[in-house]
C-alpha cells in the first residue's frame, strides 16, 4: 500500500522512525512527511501568515522511506504532502506513533490526532497510533500492531470514511491482553499554571495538568453504552481502537433545538 506518514513529535522522534521502518520493511510504500520539531499539542493549526519550507531528510530512515521535514505544524504536513509534494494521494494516512496517549477530549488538542483527520478531510482514510506512556520508549509492539491493522485494511478496506484512533498499551507484545474498539471517553485536567518570574523580573506562567479523573461521556451522544470507554480500556492492557469523524455536530442538541422558535423582533 501506499502509505504517508506524519507526527507531531517531529522527525528525529523514536516512534514515527520504528514505525516507517517496519512498514517499509513489510513491502509498503512509505512516505514521511513531519514537523521538523516537536509539535505537541498544536490541535488542527495551519501556517497561514508565513511561508511553509520543505526539505528532503537523508540517512534517518529505512533507505526505501522517502522523507521531508517541514517547518509547519502536523496538519500543514499532511495537507502539503497531499497537495504539493506526492505525486499521487496515498491509500491511508498514518500518523505516529505518538509519545503518550490520546484519549478521551485529549484528541482535541493532539496534533497526532489532528495529522490524521487532515487525511480524512482529503477523502483519506487515516489512523493515529499513540504509545500510552511518556516514558517507556519500546515503539515495537506498537509498530507490529500497526503492520497487522495495515496488511488487514489493504484486504479488507474501512467500510466508510473514517479515522481510527488507536492507543497501544506500554507493555512487551506478550503482554497485550488484546484488541477492542472503545468510544471516546473524557478526562477531565487540572490546568495549574505555574507562576515564575524570568531574569528581568517579569512574570510568566507555564502551563502543567495532570488527570484529574476519567469519566463517563455526557449523555445524549446517542453512543451505544455496551461499548467500552477508551481512557478505561486501555488500563486493563487492551489495543484501543476509536472510530473518529470531523463533524462535530450534536445530533440531541438539534432535536432538541428544533422546537425553538426565535423571533427576530
Amino acid at each position: 500500500m501506499r502509505l504517508l506518514i506524519s507526527n507531531d513529535d517531529g522527525i528525529f522522534a523514536l516512534g514515527i522512525r520504528t514505525l516507517a521502518n517496519c512498514l517499509a520493511e513489510a513491502g509498503h510504500d512509505v512516505t514521511v512527511v513531519c514537523p521538523d520539531r516537536e509539535r505537541s499539542a498544536t490541535g488542527h493549526g495551519l501556517t497561514m501568515h508565513q511561508p511553509i519550507r520543505a526539505e528532503i531528510v537523508e540517512s534517518i530512515f529505512h533507505p526505501a522511506v522517502k522523507a521531508w521535514a517541514c517547518d509547519g505544524t502536523p496538519s500543514d504536513c499532511v495537507k502539503l504532502a497531499l497537495w504539493a509534494l506526492l505525486e499521487s494521494p496515498p491509500d491511508l494516512v498514518l500518523s505516529g506513533i505518538n509519545q503518550g496517549a490520546n484519549l478521551g477530549t485529549e484528541i482535541l488538542y493532539s496534533g497526532t490526532v489532528s495529522a490524521a483527520m487532515e487525511g480524512v478531510i482529503e477523502g483519506i482514510p487515516s489512523i493515529a497510533f499513540s504509545l500510552a506512556s511518556h516514558t517507556y520508549k519500546d515503539f515495537l509492539p506498537a509498530a507490529k500492531f500497526a503492520k497487522i491493522l495495515v496488511n488487514q485494511l489493504a484486504a479488507k478496506p474501512l467500510p466508510d470514511l473514517m479515522l481510527l484512533n488507536v492507543n497501544v498499551p506500554a507493555v512487551k507484545w506478550e503482554e497485550i491482553a488484546g484488541v477492542t474498539f472503545t468510544r471516546q471517553g473524557v478526562r477531565r485536567y487540572v490546568d495549574v499554571f505555574d507562576k515564575r518570574t524570568d531574569p528581568r523580573g517579569k512574570t510568566y506562567y507555564w502551563l502543567t495538568g495532570e488527570v484529574l479523573e476519567d469519566i463517563e461521556p455526557p449523555e445524549g451522544l446517542n453512543l451505544p453504552q455496551n461499548i467500552p470507554v477508551d481512557v478505561h480500556i486501555i488500563r486493563q492492557n487492551y489495543i484501543s481502537i476509536t472510530p473518529l469523524q470531523y463533524n462535530l455536530t450534536y445530533p440531541t442538541g438539534l432535536e432538541k433545538l428544533s422546537y425553538w422558535e426565535i423571533p427576530l423582533d
